[in-house]
């Protein structure tokens, strides 16, 4: 019995010391994953720590800005007179003359109100004025003998002048019952028919002239401030192609409209063979400017960056793969998002026109890549 006894210590001895041994191992095992992972971390953090941070700019070669600029804007045709007619009494319309879109000459009759009322009133005046004129000038006629006293005089002149004033008035109405053309031109629209009642002032035909038509072109703030350097003018028209028409600058309005566009209008010639446009039509008008003898560049609007009130561009410098600061002036904006710089640059610079933003002076920068015309859109 001692035996067995002695047999199962032994048993379980060997049993603790194998489960301890087991246990030492997997602690082994445990320390060298995490040795393994703490190397791992660590190495991911060396290389984060070490990645290439060098901003990426897009540079373009500064371009010089040509003699004898010129600019294209869409503008409209319209006539040189285009007016609302109305009668000066009012009335019942009893007849209109014309059909819109016909031709008048000046002078024509338009539209004729019913004259009854203004017949009775006018006659009734003119017999009064009769009267009181042949009484008048008897007065006159017998103080000029000294036969009558001053005061008759008076009273008889300044009746008849009286008279006559109210004559006058009631003739004129009468006339007004008939609405002339003033110029020749078209009847554009006819806005009230017969049998209908207007009153004075009202507008009752539209008329457009038949002379030389006229172009209106709205031009933006840019082009407004160099108005000084226009030099001549020209405009087409997409249904005459291949024709142009010489104009001349009658006026630019000093006030912006809504969309700060400035308002310019042009009075066209037609050269001698060539078709005259009508109103409504669209045109484009083409500003020459003048020869400017100044050394003259033009960037895009993104490489200009504004410190205070002065106006700065980052020159790239292909030796040192580095930006610079350099300061412009003189510059005039374009409508299609370009500037003009008068000192600053020159004309083969680099200028950097995207990431402005993000750089400091003497910089390294890496420069955009060009896209491939083989592998549009980078798939490969």
């Amino acid at each position: 019995m001692a035996q067995g006894y002695q047999f199962c210590k032994i048993r379980a001895m060997q049993s603790i010391k194998l489960k301890s041994k087991k246990l030492l191992d997997m602690r082994k095992q445990l320390m060298v994953i995490a040795l393994v992972t703490l190397c791992v971390v660590t190495s991911c953090k060396t290389k984060e720590v070490t990645k290439d941070v060098t901003p990426i700019v897009k540079v373009e070669n500064v371009q010089a800005y040509g003699a004898n600029p010129q600019s294209s804007f869409p503008g409209k045709i319209k006539a040189n007179s285009d007016i609302n007619i109305a009668f000066k009494v009012s009335g019942t319309i009893r007849r209109v003359a014309v059909r819109e879109g016909s031709f008048v000459k000046k002078g024509d009759l338009l539209v004729e109100m019913d004259p009854r009322d203004y017949q009775i009133q006018f006659s009734a005046t003119e017999a009064e004025y009769n009267q009181i004129k042949g009484e008048a000038e008897r007065v006159i006629s017998l103080y000029e003998k000294n036969s009558v006293s001053q005061n008759d005089y008076e009273k008889a002149k300044y009746g008849l002048e009286q008279i006559t004033a109210k004559y006058n008035a009631h003739r004129n109405a009468l006339q007004d019952t008939k609405l002339r053309a003033p110029y020749d031109g078209f009847v554009q629209k006819i806005i009230y028919s017969a049998n209908e009642t207007v009153s004075a002032g009202m507008p009752v035909v539209t008329m457009v002239g038949s002379s030389t038509p006229e172009v209106e072109i709205n031009i933006p703030a840019g082009d407004y401030y160099r108005r000084n350097d226009f030099q001549s003018f020209y405009c087409t028209i997409d249904l005459f192609k291949g024709e142009k028409y010489p104009l001349e600058l009658m006026g630019i309005n000093k006030k912006a409209n809504a969309n700060q566009l400035f308002t310019a209008y042009f009075r066209m010639s037609i050269p001698k063979g060539l078709q005259t446009p009508t109103p409504g039509m669209a045109a484009t008008v083409v500003i020459n400017y003048k020869d400017n003898s100044r050394m003259q560049t033009i960037i895009p609007i993104s490489a200009l960056l504004s410190k205070g009130d002065t106006s700065m561009v980052w020159v790239y410098d292909e030796q040192n793969q580095s930006v610079g600061q350099r300061r412009v002036s003189g510059l005039e904006f374009c409508k299609d998002g370009k500037v003009i710089v008068s000192e600053g640059i020159s004309q083969g610079d680099k200028i950097v026109t995207a990431g402005v933003h993000s750089l400091s002076d003497g910089m390294k920068v890496k420069l955009l890549p060009q896209k491939s015309t083989t592998n549009v859109g980078g798939l490969l």
